[in-house]
């Protein structure tokens, strides 16, 4: 045992320091942030318990930027590896012949397959030392293992809150619950029912460390455009700027992409979800750039519109500030508890953008431009680009205010959007007012 001990115990080092080092590749909070979700949730599931599974490694296209991990699971786990697990068992108060149970949590992790990680490199196993203190978990244990601890864990009549979807759409935990079904690892008097709405619940108010991931994502971001704004001229092709832009926010830090980039000139600025970038600039063109990248697993999200060769006509000059002063007047109309992004009544943004444009300037042929306004004001922001959570806006909300006006008869699209939040006072704080938002910011910002 002495000489077992010798060979093994460098190699144990050797395995925690590179697991340490990788876990500390992606910028995780703290783990007791993760845990109080974690707890938050419990209380949500009415003496039920939460499974979710973490998404597996994919192939193709969508590897491109290398493995992403499901958003639910993230927001209450940290966890960044794919193939794991997590259990979160609500405390329950005794009833009548059923004992009372503290709150318990445990991260199922995948055993060691040597092989495999010649090719990923090293991952946490549940055996590892210091596991539960790397995961943050109280209990950390091997997926091999799930079926036997959820039998034992689990009562006969249970509610299962787990990540569900329509068909023919799937979660990462769509086919491991249906096998943990047909191999009776659950009761079968369980009964199941979707942990998403409550859970998007928890993740529409940003904590502060979540808050502090978007901002450094935004800063990236403002980086890429600011680079764009000093590189634009005619002649160059849609897909060097969104490639400008790419190389900034990820030279900032951001690991990759928050969405598939936007550099849509001329013409192509009035289509809303441009994505081709394949068209080359030419002088007189209007260029809307929607382009921000992702920090930590947290989004950002901007757009501005630049005239091609620095200098707007007096035309597009009008119509950017017609969307211009739409965002002015949403951003004076917040009102932590009572407005609402979207809706049609007193208390929604998008009609105080709406009313905005629809007062303001007409078209060639002499009507409203509210026509031309054709999306929503905006949407949250966090793990998802449009983030999860309805609901009128509050303390610890982070999200767009993204007016637009698309005319293609002129071949004018004007976009502009910010990300703001709601701070612990209730008032708005612009994450973006460092890059420039006016038509004289812009061409001066052009000119250096």
């Amino acid at each position: 045992m002495r000489n077992l001990r010798t060979v093994a115990h460098p190699f144990c080092l050797c395995l925690l320091l590179l697991l340490s080092s990788s876990l500390s590749a992606l910028d995780r909070q703290p783990g007791a942030d993760y845990r109080a979700r974690r707890v938050a949730l419990s209380k949500m599931l009415d003496g039920g318990v939460a499974i979710l599974f973490a998404a597996t490694e994919s192939e193709g296209p969508s590897a491109i930027y290398g493995f992403r991990q499901d958003n639910n699971f993230f927001y209450l786990t940290g966890w960044a590896e794919p193939g794991a697990a997590v259990l979160i068992a609500a405390a329950t108060e005794a009833k009548g012949n059923t004992p009372a149970r503290a709150y318990q949590e445990v991260l199922f992790l995948p055993a060691h397959d040597r092989f495999q990680e010649k090719w990923t490199g090293p991952k946490l196993a549940a055996g590892d030392p210091d596991a539960a203190a790397l995961t943050g978990f109280d209990r950390v244990a091997s997926l091999d293992q799930m079926h036997e601890l959820l039998q034992q864990l689990l009562p006969q009549h249970v509610e299962i809150y787990t990540a569900t979807a329509q068909a023919p759409d799937s979660t990462p935990s769509t086919m491991p619950m249906e096998w943990l079904k047909r191999v009776n690892a659950v009761p079968v008097y369980a009964s199941f029912q979707d942990a998403g709405e409550k859970i998007a619940e928890l993740r529409k108010h940003k904590d502060a460390g979540e808050i502090e991931r978007i901002r450094h994502a935004t800063d990236a971001s403002i980086a890429g455009h600011r680079a764009a704004m000093q590189a634009m001229h005619p002649g160059l092709w849609e897909y060097q700027i969104a490639a400008l832009m790419q190389y900034k926010y990820m030279d900032g830090g951001c690991e990759r992409p928050a969405y598939a980039p936007i550099v849509g000139s001329g013409f192509y600025s009035t289509v809303l979800h441009y994505s081709l970038n394949s068209h080359q600039i030419h002088d007189g063109d209007v260029v809307v750039m929607d382009v921000a990248g992702e920090y930590g697993m947290y989004a950002s999200d901007i757009t501005r519109t630049l005239p091609a060769n620095g200098h707007f006509t007096d035309r597009q000059r009008e119509i950017y500030n017609v969307v211009l002063g739409a965002q002015q007047a949403v951003m004076r109309a917040v009102v932590a508890g009572k407005s609402m992004l979207t809706g049609r009544d007193e208390n929604s943004l998008y009609m105080v953008a709406y009313n905005y444009i629809n007062s303001h300037g007409k078209d060639l042929h002499g009507e409203p431009l509210g026509k031309y306004f054709i999306h929503g004001l905006g949407h949250r922001v966090g793990l998802e680009v449009h983030d999860v959570g309805e609901g009128v806006l509050d303390k610890g909300d982070v999200f767009t205010v993204e007016p637009g006006i698309y005319i293609p008869e002129e071949k004018i699209g004007v976009r502009i959007e910010d990300i703001v939040m709601l701070d612990e006072s209730g008032k708005l704080m612009n994450l973006t007012a460092a890059l420039p938002h006016t038509p004289e910011e812009i061409e001066a910002a052009m000119r250096h």
